[in-house]
């Protein structure tokens, strides 16, 4: 607690010195008897006061019996009219949080403050009183807080109105109550009450979408004089945009008001409003552009705060609209020497994201001087910046290229050493000609690599990436100088990369064998075993003994299974009669909780990072589902969907459902939440009927038993189908259940019930269902894997779009596949695209998808679809999946 009591040295000003270092609570304590003392000292009662708030913050604990004294001693404060030392006084009963016994003994002390001339303590007193009562006593001084909402002191309507933000969360009923009195604190003169009042009005009817929407119509016609409640505005009508049911051919509800804002005086509303107008979805270049001006003006501001601002959003803007904040590369040109380090490396991310092919070596020279003046963090930022301009101007590999390989020899910690490897590994697997190139950077690093989770992910790349070379011989020499000069870890990896050499070029074989041989005297045990098993695989004349395909495949071949799941499968492994099979892994990642919506993330990228955070979502869904007798013979799940809202966001009953696709079977798990404190329900079940799923059998199903107030269930339904048949069809759910009345303060549930229904939106299984996204590094390497044998082309004409990115994402929704390299994007105004989907179909059967699309007349769009598979059934499907959706 305590800490060692520092003497201030008189020649030393610029050392940080506190005047409360070294204080122990037991010394305080007994100071703490003053405030018994017939002769009250404000001063020196205050000082003591501040030391102990400053050992509560601290984070220092006091005894049951500790804090009561030092409450009732601080109670008898009331009796001096110090102002000074009676706030100390409200800060202190804040703090100490009495129980409701000791509350009793300063309520009638607070409220005769409320009631006070002196408007600090009516203020103060609002605040400690709301702070420290329940719901009860909050009932008999309503009058008094309804009355503080309209008070003429700007410091007491703001202190009732903040305190009536904090009771929402917990007395809700009674401060809804006060809609009248915060509508009238709306139109106040005063910036905070404004401020306030409009924050409190809005928390009250959040939940009603018409009413928010009336209050942003009524308050837009120019009521709001408040900067501060200007900016809430502003988000609040930005949201009543985002949820209106528009679109883009109409106008925008709102727009006006957002766009009269960037006149206003305050900078603070100018700016809120520029934000808000560049985060509206489907936003257009005309809408933009009065937004994208005063960003503009702000990046030569003298205030740094306003540059940060401007840069930050222009760099976000520039992600979706690189043209429209192409007028600004100027202005940002010149933030790159800016003091704030912040602020250069945003604009220098930006002018990387909006440059043009011709001013690429320009931004290089300015970014190798700039480099040396940030932190790694800001580094890590302008290396992916780069990555991808290399990869929207390939022809510019080399500079940029050469630029990441000199930076990666410089000093820097293990995330930015990454960030730079990660970027060449991508560069090389997207951009050809950048390959031999790129692994001889890399080859180069690991002379002189200090992290060895760098050093094996590198050379296992290098295994991968390095046969497939014009001159595959010259990486030799650097793998095998790792056997030598490095710790056992890297010597192992460096085995496995010289093995594969070996096995995948025929005229290292010879070499790569006598390597090989050398490695068995080496002094760890992972490195002898590894050479073992490599020279048992390659045999004494360097070819490749024929042994099991699955073995071959797994030494030599290229693993698409994340290791994270070949990790969980493996612990769940028990040992048996059978072997471990590897095609029972699943090749999809997801770290989505059950029941709950997806967060999003990152796509993994480059070499890939050591696995955390909880097993996937498949393998956390598996385990329940066979956890259940009725859905234990179903077999291995395939996969589950994301969970579809069955009802609308604020009703009596919140109810989603996830579809798990098994070969012969879908089980749809209903996950039920009972909103409503004052209902218990019991045996609950969900009636499915499928009568418009013609191909489906009801054959199992699991209701629950009972569903209190807040606290999730689950209800099952399991149908059957036919075997590896992608059925489809809509289904209505009814739930259904008996209702009992619940005491909200006892908890006592009453004997009898009621039954009810509640209709719940329709579920549909499409075809997308039975197709699992999976990714593929490299999609022309993974296409040309699977060859011609079961291709299928054909052309399809997808009607009128309102754009050429509505139809591609249309028909990546209708497959449910991966896209690949970033193909989903469409730039604005292109007439033509190609989007390289991947994925698995049911079965276990890998699906590569190639879409070209076409304006052919007025927005009229065509398709060329083309399909490969390992299976020809699979490339008929994809392509019945189309012309039928």
């Amino acid at each position: 607690m305590a800490q060692p009591l520092v003497k201030k040295d008189d020649d030393r000003d610029d050392e940080e010195y506190s005047p409360f270092l070294g204080i122990e609570k037991g010394a305080v304590l007994q100071e703490a008897r003053v405030f018994n003392d017939p002769q009250l000292d404000p001063r020196r009662c205050s000082q003591v006061i501040t030391k102990l708030l400053y050992l509560l913050n601290q984070g220092e604990t006091f005894t049951k019996i500790e804090a009561t004294e030092v409450f009732f001693a601080v109670t008898k404060l009331f009796q001096s009219r110090d102002i000074g030392l009676r706030r100390m006084v409200y800060l202190m009963i804040k703090e100490l949080s009495p129980s409701a016994d000791e509350v009793i003994i300063v309520t009638s002390s607070l409220m005769k403050d409320m009631t006070s001339k002196t408007d600090m303590y009516r203020a103060n007193a609002i605040r400690v009183l709301c702070r420290i009562t329940d719901g009860t006593l909050l009932t008999q001084i309503e009058r008094y807080l309804k009355q503080a909402i309209v008070d003429k002191n700007p410091v007491v309507a703001s202190a009732a109105l903040v305190s009536g933000i904090h009771l929402l969360e917990t007395t809700p009923e009674i401060v809804k109550r006060w809609s009248n009195e915060v509508q009238e604190a709306v139109q106040s003169r005063a910036a905070l009450v404004q401020f306030h009042a409009l924050a409190l009005l809005h928390q009250i009817r959040q939940n009603d979408r018409l009413a928010v929407s009336k209050l942003v119509t009524s308050l837009t016609r120019g009521t709001v004089r408040s900067p501060l409640a200007q900016c809430l505005l502003i988000r609040y009508t930005t949201q009543v945009i985002r949820e209106a049911a528009t679109t883009q051919t109409g106008d925008r509800p709102f727009y006006d008001f957002l766009e009269s804002c960037l006149r206003h005086k305050a900078e603070m509303v100018i700016f809120e409003a520029a934000r808000a107008i560049t985060e509206l979805n489907g936003v257009t270049n005309r809408e933009l552009t009065p937004a994208i001006t005063v960003l503009q003006l702000f990046l030569s501001s003298s205030k740094p705060v306003l540059r940060f601002a401007a840069v930050r959003t222009l760099n976000k803007v520039a992600m979706t609209h690189p043209m429209a904040v192409t007028n600004c590369n100027i202005d940002m040109e010149s933030l790159i020497s800016d003091q704030n380090r912040s602020i250069a490396t945003l604009a220098i991310t930006t002018l990387l994201k909006t440059g043009n092919e011709s001013s690429v070596d320009r931004l290089m020279k300015q970014i190798t001087n700039f480099m040396s003046d940030i932190a790694d963090e800001f580094k890590i930022v302008v290396v992916e910046a780069i990555r991808s301009l290399c990869l929207k101007f390939p022809l510019k590999y080399r500079s940029l290229m050469n630029f990441l390989s000199n930076i990666l020899r410089e000093e820097g910690g293990f995330e930015y050493k990454k960030a730079i490897v990660d970027s060449i590994v991508i560069l090389i697997r997207d951009i050809p000609d950048a390959k031999e190139n790129g692994l001889l950077h890399l080859c180069e690093f690991i002379e002189d690599c200090e992290f060895t989770y760098l050093s094996t992910q590198i050379l296992h790349f290098l295994g991968t990436e390095g046969p497939k070379t014009s001159d595959p011989s010259k990486y030799i020499r650097y793998i095998y100088n790792r056997v030598h000069l490095e710790n056992a870890t890297v010597r192992a990896a460096a085995v496995s990369t010289l093995a594969k050499f070996g096995a995948m070029v025929d005229a290292l074989k010879p070499r790569v064998f006598v390597l090989l041989r050398r490695c068995l005297y080496d002094g760890d045990d992972e490195v002898r075993d590894r050479a073992t098993l490599y020279l048992n695989t390659v045999g004494s004349d360097g070819e490749v003994i024929e042994t099991d395909k699955v073995v071959k495949d797994f030494l030599f071949g290229s693993l698409d299974i994340p290791l994270a799941n070949i990790e969980t499968s493996l612990k769940n492994y028990e040992p048996a009669e059978q072997p471990f099979d590897i095609n029972s892994v699943p090749k999809e990642v997801k770290t989505q909780p059950l029941a709950e919506k997806k967060a999003p993330g990152k796509k993994p990228a480059g070499l890939g990072a050591p696995p955390s955070g909880p097993p996937s979502t498949v393998d956390a869904y598996e385990k329940l589902l066979s956890s259940i007798p009725e859905f234990s013979d179903f077999g291995k799940l395939f996969k589950s969907s994301a969970p579809v809202e069955l009802t609308e966001a604020e009703t009596e009953y919140a109810v989603n459902v996830v579809k798990h696709i098994f070969d012969r079977h879908v089980v749809f798990q209903y996950n039920c939440t009972n909103t409503i404190p004052e209902q218990l329900l019991e045996n609950v079940t969900v009636i499915v009927d499928a009568s418009e799923a013609e191909e489906f059998a009801e054959v199992a199903s699991k209701p629950l038993r009972s569903l209190p107030y807040d606290s999730p269930g689950q209800i099952f339904g399991a149908f059957e189908k036919p075997e590896g048949v992608p059925a489809v069809g809509k289904f209505s759910n009814m739930l259904r259940f008996i209702v009992k009345e619940v005491d909200p303060t006892t908890g006592d549930v009453e004997d009898d019930g009621v039954e009810d229904e509640y209709q719940l939106e329709d579920l549909e299984v499409v075809a997308a269902d039975y197709v699992m996204k999976v990714g593929v590094s490299n999609f022309r390497n993974a296409w040309e894997s699977i060859g011609p044998d079961f291709e299928r082309v054909d052309e399809y004409g997808l009607g009128p779009r309102e754009s050429l990115a509505e139809a591609v994402s249309a028909v990546i929704s209708l497959l449910g596949m991966q896209p690949c390299e970033g193909t989903e994007v469409v730039a604005n105004n292109s007439r033509s695209h190609t989007c390289l989907l991947s994925g698995v179909f049911i079965g276990n059967v890998k699906v590569l998808v190639r879409l070209q699309f076409g304006i052919d007349g007025p927005k009229e769009v065509a398709m060329k679809l083309a399909v490969r598979s390992e299976d020809d059934n699979v490339s008929d499907m994809i392509h019945e999946i189309v012309a039928s959706g």
